[in-house]
């Protein structure tokens, strides 16, 4: 015996669920080949940087170090900074007013929009060595990938594939380095200042015994400093 026929509002329901989770299964998996991609660079941009550095005596003291910190996170720690670098596990969607929806290619399929998120922070390398966990780190840049495996990048210093272009471009490994280089770039010019001295003339007894056991007093690269992108001057 059929089965009676489900009411319209119930089939909509249905079929959105449908397609929705199975959009939402292929930007997972599409931005999880991605990060592990992303992995790999990582580890041969370390390799190779170092094999150069310790060609001359100077520099084989100065070591990049990268560490598969699990399914969804990387660290690439080099000089006095550490890029930290996460997937989001979440499928995101954007706002009505944000200037993605002005593409054609979300125009032309609402569902191109809906994306997976991988961002890079910028730590101290002191802040993770010493676990100073109230030390603040900073987003440098963040990738959108969909689920074709078009992108598009937010970010200071990335200057590739912007939101204008999302759709017309596939992500490669060329793009991932770029993505990796620059964000590099920019937390090698993106110093560490003092704080303003109203900011740390108080402090207390517990502070000052964490700095005496573990230097864990809160630091951060623009601690008691706004931070927008006029940060770095660009020929810094």
């Amino acid at each position: 015996m059929a089965a009676d026929p489900l009411p319209k509002q119930q089939q909509k329901i249905l079929e959105g669920l449908q397609v929705k989770a199975h959009i939402k299964s292929c930007v997972y998996d599409q931005s999880l080949e991605v990060f592990n991609e992303l992995k790999e660079i990582l580890g041969e941009i370390s390799n190779d940087l170092n094999d150069i550095l310790a060609e001359t005596e100077t520099n084989r003291k100065i070591r990049l170090e990268y560490r598969d910190r699990g399914k969804f996170e990387a660290e690439l720690k080099f000089a006095d900074d550490v890029l930290m670098f996460s997937m989001h596990t979440d499928i995101f969607q954007f706002d009505r007013d944000h200037a993605v929806w002005k593409n054609p290619y979300t125009k032309a399929d609402p569902y191109n929009s809906y994306c997976g998120v991988i961002s890079v922070y910028n730590f101290l390398s002191d802040s993770i060595k010493f676990s100073r966990s109230e030390d603040l780190g900073y987003l440098v840049a963040r990738m959108f990938v969909n689920r074709e495996k078009k992108f598009f990048i937010e970010g200071k210093r990335q200057t590739r594939q912007k939101i204008s272009d999302f759709g017309k471009v596939d992500l490669t490994k060329e793009e991932l380095i770029s993505f990796v280089e620059s964000a590099m770039m920019y937390a090698l010019s993106f110093d560490l200042l003092v704080p303003p001295f109203d900011l740390v003339k108080v402090a207390s007894v517990e502070q000052i015994n964490a700095k005496i056991e573990s230097a864990k007093m809160r630091t951060g690269k623009r601690m008691g400093y706004k931070y927008n992108s006029d940060d770095v001057l660009e020929n810094e």
